[in-house]
């Protein structure tokens, strides 16, 4: 009596998927078989030469300590640029306290700012002053609208200069291609209380102030300006 042959199931065939889970498996095989490790020839990234294994190992740690480096150059860039800021803040700060007649407060603000913090123009206007500081210079021309677009920022606004009012206060606004627009008002820059000033900063690089730039250090910039300009309130 003769029986059917069963014909036998095709061996499927070995991915790189499985010689890499058996390697990560068997942490010995290369142990057992070094003698594979020094035949291996890979290519190198820098080029169309081949490289041992050895080599290309050697390549990829370097490349590893490389990207490392730069991250700490980048690291204490940072910290020396934030280091150089706080001096500079704690210095603007200092002049601020020492000014002795409030009514010299609005251009030791400018002045500071330009100055300290390399910015080419920069202007402010303050609205509801103590009757002695009504007069001034520096309490005179912001319109309704300025004074309620200002109201309406709880942080600092960046962008280019398309011709809003408050650049207009700045000496020479033709030539301003970015601006950045400080609210000043009591206590924190994203409270409710209204503001009573504006403070301009215009610069002739577009990028000086973009939109996408970061604003903690305006916002600190603006509460201490705030703080000090109260005092003509």
């Amino acid at each position: 009596m003769t029986h059917p042959h069963t014909p036998a199931q095709a061996v499927p065939p070995i991915t790189e998927e499985d010689i890499a889970e058996f390697l990560a498996n068997t942490p010995g095989f290369f142990e057992r078989h070094a003698e594979l490790l020094t035949g291996v020839v890979l290519t190198s990234p820098h080029g169309q030469r081949a490289v041992s294994l050895q080599e290309r190992q050697a390549e990829m740690l370097r490349e590893k300590i490389k990207g490392l480096e730069q991250r700490i150059m980048e690291m204490v860039r940072h910290s020396h640029e934030n280091t150089a800021i706080a001096l500079k803040i704690h210095q603007w700060t200092r002049e601020l306290a020492q000014a002795g007649d409030p009514a010299l407060l609005p251009g030791v603000v400018e002045q500071g700012i330009r100055r300290l913090f390399d910015v080419p123009q920069a202007a402010l206007r303050l609205w509801d002053v103590a009757g002695p500081y009504a007069g001034a210079a520096f309490a005179q021309g912001a319109s309704a609208d300025a004074r309620s677009f200002a109201t309406s920022l709880t942080q600092p606004f960046c962008g280019p200069n398309l011709g809003f009012e408050p650049a207009g206060w700045l000496s020479e606004p033709a030539s301003v291609q970015s601006i950045a627009l400080l609210p000043l008002r009591q206590g924190a820059l994203d409270g409710d209380v209204p503001a009573f000033g504006l403070l301009v900063l215009g610069s002739p690089d577009p990028q000086r102030f973009g939109a996408d730039m970061g604003t903690d250090f305006l916002v600190r910039m603006a509460e201490l300006a705030s703080s000090a300009l109260s005092r003509l309130r």
